[in-house]
């Protein structure tokens, strides 16, 4: 067994492996798709969705209860647009509502 005798930073080590390079580049990408959408989302509820994991051309985002997950889902096909205009393929938009988060 081969230890390294130094430390390294998370982020390093992430570099390091492509496998948590590509799970990095999706984290960094799925964040960078929620602030986009940030203007299209009322102020209200931006405090009550998360960006959550990208599966090729789906998205999913995460919410707090189904009164959020409603709304969003009637803002779901300008968002999607939204999204397209700014580059990204996305074909679908999933709702998950979280069963951790507690609003307020």
């Amino acid at each position: 067994m081969n230890r390294r005798s130094h430390s390294i930073s998370v982020l390093q080590a992430t570099q390091d492996s492509p496998t948590f390079a590509q799970l990095s580049a999706l984290v960094t990408e799925s964040a960078a798709r929620l602030q986009a959408i940030d203007s299209l989302i009322p102020t209200s509820l931006r405090k009550l969705i998360q960006a959550g994991p990208i599966d090729g051309a789906n998205w999913c985002i995460i919410v707090d209860n189904n009164a959020v997950a409603a709304k969003i889902r009637q803002l779901q096909p300008a968002i999607e647009a939204h999204l397209r205009s700014k580059g990204w393929d996305v074909t679908a938009i999933r709702l998950k509502v979280s069963a951790l988060r507690k609003s307020g």
